[in-house]
């Protein structure tokens, strides 16, 4: 990519687009377009066509997408598919017909077979049966890896995916019954802290392990990625390690200083057992994360506490 070029984020104000709109400014990309929901829906196929034609833009991230935890994707299941489907199928097949010069698809971990062997290496996509809570999140996503290839092998297309884990920053969302685990846990422990309260509950067992990146991290690697790959195979963005929902709870227990008890809910579910990516591809790149999770999980505080506890959180 030049200076110059004039690059496409979609999903600009969401907490993965916003890291990369920061990456790409701080390394000296200043020619972005965006547009904010309100201004663009991206499952419109004619308002997105019409986006294209008179934008032209060189280079597209594409982060636009519907995301939740477990609850709003079991609850939300059509909407979760419709709208992914139709957001990522509109970009895809304009960035084909305007000949937009590479595009970057950022689809999510929960893509690969719930019981799949552990690390998650690229080739088990669509080996076995998908984790039931999240499936319709999860096809819609390979659907849009499927739709980058297909493109490029029909048409040439440089369109390239890339699979990040589970993810944490900057612009997180902290709704309770919407949020991914660690950003709900954040908000949890803080009000407990504030509301003095004898302990946390944390759902499930505490068993399952996860592995977690920080945004930031995401968008240094997609950016670094931009410019060096062009295959057709996705590619996995992770740390390669891994932590149990107990020893995280912990960990963001210490961080927020709660100093209560911490409980586990055993009712409510696990969802699957491990997801930890093998992340040599990535590494063998010349790639690696920088930010580790304590000092990750210090900095989304705190970012959590200047931007959220100055209002109520409904």
């Amino acid at each position: 990519m030049h200076k110059d070029s004039k690059i496409y984020v979609a999903g600009h104000r969401g907490m993965v687009g916003s890291a990369i709109c920061r990456k790409l400014q701080a390394n000296g990309f200043n020619n972005i377009i965006a547009r904010t929901s309100a201004e663009l829906d991206l499952r419109n196929q004619q308002a997105v066509l019409d986006f294209f034609a008179a934008e032209k833009p060189d280079y597209v991230f594409l982060a636009a997408a519907r995301v939740g935890g477990i609850h709003a994707n079991n609850t939300y299941r059509a909407d979760f598919l419709y709208d992914n489907l139709m957001i990522e199928a509109n970009i895809i097949h304009a960035a084909y017909l305007q000949q937009v010069t590479k595009l970057m698809f950022l689809g999510s971990s929960c893509i690969y077979p719930k019981m799949a062997p552990q690390p998650l290496k690229e080739e088990y996509l669509l080996a076995g049966p998908l984790e039931p809570t999240n499936e319709p999140y999860a096809i819609a996503k390979i659907a849009g890896i499927k739709l980058c290839e297909a493109y490029r092998d029909q048409y040439g297309c440089n369109f390239i995916s890339v699979m990040p884990t589970n993810l944490y920053g900057y612009n997180d969302n902290y709704d309770l019954n919407n949020s991914h685990v660690l950003p709900a846990l954040i908000r949890k422990f803080h009000e407990a802290k504030e509301n003095g309260a004898a302990e946390v509950v944390v759902w499930g067992t505490g068993s399952p392990k996860r592995e977690f990146l920080f945004a930031d991290d995401l968008a240094d690697a997609c950016l670094y990625l931009m410019e060096h790959y062009n295959e057709r195979e996705l590619v996995n963005i992770g740390t390669g390690e891994d932590i149990s929902i107990r020893e995280l709870a912990l960990l963001v227990k210490e961080v927020t200083g709660f100093k209560g008890e911490l409980v586990f809910d055993t009712t409510k579910p696990d969802g699957t057992p491990r997801k930890l990516m093998d992340v040599s591809k990535l590494h063998n790149t010349g790639y690696r994360h920088k930010i580790e999770l304590h000092e990750g999980i210090a900095l989304a505080y705190a970012d959590f506490k200047e931007k959220h506890t100055a209002k109520a959180l409904s």
